[in-house]
């Protein structure tokens, strides 16, 4: 596995109080670092509100493989650097991408989503658009009191990509999803508890993170791998949810490039620009 590409020396510090028990690796746009065999993974643009480049992207999966590569590691925590956890994709990069542009930046959800381990997302802030779609990739989310999970789609002119119709259903179900992408709803950290689109709210969602993360950190690894496998498997039996994801993704990805080189998208970039 490469390893990331380094700004800063490796160091070692503590994390929330806990001892860490492998060393930071800092990175330019992605942090790494293990806590108690639990990788912490952390996007890492806070001037830009994590917003999703293909550079970030390509790290974040990078990132992803590292921890599913480490034999010390049993799950992942993901979070955002700053009050954000990711304001979703880059509108310039967006705005200038086609089909294979689109695929590398969702790269790393993506691959947050194919994780053989067990995956939380810590939404620190606000999640939006392709940000919301990080956090939906995860097995579980834990809201900040500051949490906000926007669609936006809509309101950008740009069809949905990534994924985000079939993990909307799969998270909060029809009505709900329908809601969120036909209409615009989003949702506050209580309304996402309340539709099961987080388990729940937490003051400080790293470290109720890490503490939920502490159960899969302390069983036999291959235990911890097979289960995710297997309740992959039996979600829809015939399909891994994986492959469903996939699919989605492919059917999205038509429609969404063509929104992407709509005159309507272009002008409302335009005016994104000049605010």
């Amino acid at each position: 596995m490469p390893e990331l590409p380094l700004q800063a020396p490796t160091i070692s510090r503590q994390l929330r109080g806990s001892p860490l028990l492998a060393s930071v690796t800092m990175a330019d746009l992605v942090l790494f670092e293990i806590v108690d065999r639990v990788a912490v993974i952390t996007v890492n643009d806070p001037d830009r509100r994590n917003a999703v480049t293909e550079g970030m992207s390509e790290q974040l999966r990078d990132a992803v493989r590292r921890a599913e590569d480490d034999p010390g590691v049993n799950a992942v925590v993901v979070t955002g650097a700053g009050k954000a956890f990711c304001a979703g994709a880059d509108l310039s990069a967006l705005g200038a991408a086609a089909r294979d542009g689109l695929e590398r930046i969702y790269a790393g959800f993506m691959a947050v989503g194919r994780c053989s381990l067990p995956t939380i997302a810590a939404v620190n802030g606000a999640a939006v658009g392709a940000g919301m779609n990080l956090a939906l990739a995860a097995d579980v989310r834990i809201a900040g009191p500051h949490a906000m999970f926007d669609p936006r789609f809509q309101k950008l002119g740009i069809h949905p990509g990534g994924g985000a119709t079939w993990m909307l259903h799969r998270a909060v179900g029809p009505q709900v999803a329908r809601a969120a992408l036909l209409f615009g709803m989003s949702f506050d950290a209580e309304a996402a508890v309340r539709h099961g689109l987080a388990l729940s709210v937490a003051d400080d969602p790293v470290a109720a993170a890490l503490a939920m993360a502490a159960g899969p950190a302390a069983a036999p690894r291959d235990v911890v791998l097979a289960t995710k496998a297997s309740m992959r498997a039996t979600a829809a039996p015939g399909f891994s949810d994986v492959d469903h994801h996939e699919a989605a993704k492919d059917i999205e990805l038509g429609p969404q490039a063509a929104s992407v080189e709509s005159p309507e998208f272009k002008a409302r970039l335009a005016a994104a620009k000049k605010r």
